[in-house]
């Protein structure tokens, strides 16, 4: 629980005028029973009308007071949990927006949405709980004990006897429950994995009539959810009659050697009522506990899973050199890099190439070749194991992650598109824009035409992950919006796998225009889309293949020769024998 010693920093007044009310409504509380039984011993037994009128109207009073400061606990309870759970939701997501690429391969976004949401609640309920209850319970609890002991020592020894088993079964409550608390938290995850995957491919199992698949995985993670709850649920199902059937036992002895003691007469009938009142409220006091403890419990198992987000590993610091100058030159030296938690096998060995400022590099090669891979290299997601890069001549490393990443702009094949308006998605990357400029970036990327046949142009509103456009149509604006950054080197990761290929080739010939003296990487398994690059890199298993124009490719690279022959000239030979 340490994690949240700033929180209770930023809100320890209010929290302690909360817990001094609590004190306050707890005393109000504990005087009701003994001004009862002066009532009973002193007014009614004497017949003495004025006393049993006094002291009514002053327990009506404390009664009063006691509702007061309870709802005054209740507001500043609410006001301080909400608040706070406020603020982990921010700071759960804003660690999450540092994570680094290992920390989000590790948890999977239902986990993480589980644990903003759900668990998040779990500590927002403890601690409005432990404001309203957790403070109040002992003090009545103790209280109730205190002022029972006082009354009567031979009643006494029944009360503590029942103390004993309560703490007893409470203790074993516990140790039963947390285990299973911890594994209602996992099955929850699975639930929304399975919702969360199902929404991103809905589509998909339209297309493949998958349904019935997709309904048998949901009902078998909701199955295992009912489950575990049940298992949870029959703890405390258990429990809580047997800690009320205790107490109540410790009533019943308590009125039946109270009406011995009372025929002694060593007590008197206002102290055995009074006796009861406060085992009564011992009992509330004991089912508050105890809710207090499967709150606690849940919130423990909530805690570790939080915890687990805020000791994640973060992206790498922002802090290092910027550029002098921007370029855009970027420079390959014998890079060897595996994925954390993979095969093990390298994803790019021994890997070098540069390209200049004004030049165009075009990527190729087959299916997980590791063309991919060189991007996330370039923006520093993941650290090289062996080599180096550079970037205008500075090691990656040494360079402040922000200025590098604002010096590489990207277009993804599975473009990323936000709600929000076609302008702002645009401008996304550099929110000062004009909306000549915005146009200006979406002609280049033959998007402007129709985007302005869209009901409000620019100001059309994109559903999340742009479901409202053909894929072609997310590619331009994916395009339009690493053109809009201007940074001095752009990488278009195959995002244009999806245009034909005449529109293709409109939207490389219009970027060479766009940015010149700027270098650009085109990663692709298109050989016509490669062709018109400067430079082209053949990719296999990891390691270059080849480098250089594509007329030397032809003639030295195997690799090269057999995806032209695969897409262009068996087409071409075909033509010819037609």
């Amino acid at each position: 629980m340490r994690i949240y010693g700033k929180y209770f920093k930023k809100y320890k007044a209010l929290f302690f005028i909360g817990v001094t009310f609590v004190f306050l409504e707890a005393m109000c509380d504990l005087l009701q029973p003994t001004i009862m039984a002066r009532i009973i011993d002193q007014g009614v037994r004497n017949k003495n009308m004025s006393l049993v009128i006094s002291l009514g109207l002053l327990m009506l009073l404390v009664t009063a007071l006691g509702a007061a400061f309870a709802a005054t606990r209740s507001i500043l309870a609410s006001k301080v949990s909400q608040s706070f759970g406020a603020d982990l939701r921010e700071d759960l997501f804003a660690k999450v927006m540092r994570f680094s690429e290992d920390s989000i391969d590790r948890l999977d976004s239902g986990s993480l949405i589980t644990r903003l949401t759900n668990d998040t609640s779990q500590i927002v309920q403890f601690s409005n709980g432990m404001m309203r209850i957790f403070f109040k319970a002992p003090i009545t609890f103790l209280g109730s004990i205190l002022l029972a002991i006082a009354l009567s020592a031979k009643l006494s020894l029944v009360m503590l006897t029942v103390l004993v088993l309560v703490t007893i079964l409470i203790t074993i409550s516990m140790k039963l429950s947390y285990d299973r608390f911890a594994k209602v938290q996992v099955a929850v995850d699975k639930v929304n994995g399975v919702v969360q995957e199902y929404l991103m491919g809905i589509r998909l199992v339209k297309a493949f009539g998958k349904f019935q698949e997709e309904e048998t995985k949901f009902e078998a993670a909701n199955d295992d959810l009912k489950k575990k709850n049940i298992s949870t649920q029959i703890v405390i199902t258990y429990f809580a009659p047997l800690l009320s059937l205790s107490v109540s036992l410790g009533i019943a002895a308590v009125l039946y050697i109270g009406s011995l003691i009372f025929q002694q007469g060593d007590i008197e009938v206002g102290k055995v009522a009074a006796f009861i009142s406060y085992m009564a409220q011992i009992l509330i006091s004991i089912i508050m506990i105890t809710n207090v403890f499967n709150t606690f419990v849940r919130s423990k198992a909530s805690t570790e899973r939080i915890n687990e987000i805020l000791e994640s590993g973060e992206d790498f610091p922002r802090e290092g050199k910027g550029f002098s100058e921007e370029s855009g030159t970027l420079v390959f030296e014998k890079v060897t890099f595996a994925y954390p938690h993979g095969s093990g096998l390298p994803a790019v060995r021994d890997l070098s190439f540069e390209i200049k400022p004004g030049e165009t590099l075009a990527i190729i090669g087959p299916t997980g070749s590791g063309k991919s891979t060189i991007m996330w290299l370039c923006l520093r997601f993941y650290d090289v194991d062996e080599g180096r890069i550079l970037v205008d001549g500075t090691d990656l490393k040494a360079i402040d992650t922000k200025k590098l990443r604002d010096h590489i702009a990207i277009a993804s094949q599975k473009p990323e598109l936000f709600s929000g308006t076609v302008l702002e998605n645009i401008s996304w990357g550099n929110s000062g824009m004009s909306l000549e400029d915005v146009r200006e970036a979406a002609k280049v990327a033959m998007a402007d035409g129709f985007i302005q046949e869209m009901s409000a142009g620019y100001e059309s509103l994109l559903s999340q992950g742009g479901v409202n456009l053909s894929g072609g149509q997310k590619q331009r604006i994916s395009i339009a919006r690493a053109l809009a950054k201007k940074s001095p080197l752009l990488i278009l990761d195959d995002s244009t796998s999806a245009l034909d290929a005449v529109t293709d080739y409109k939207v490389r010939k219009a970027i060479r225009v766009f940015r010149p003296g700027k270098a650009t990487i085109i990663i692709t398994q298109r050989i016509g889309t490669a062709m018109g690059a400067d430079k082209i890199l053949v990719m296999y298993n990891g390691e270059a293949a080849g480098f250089g124009r594509y007329e030397e490719l032809l003639e030295t690279c195997l690799t090269y020769r057999e995806l032209y022959d695969s897409q262009i000239g068996i087409r071409m030979a075909g033509e010819n024998n037609g």
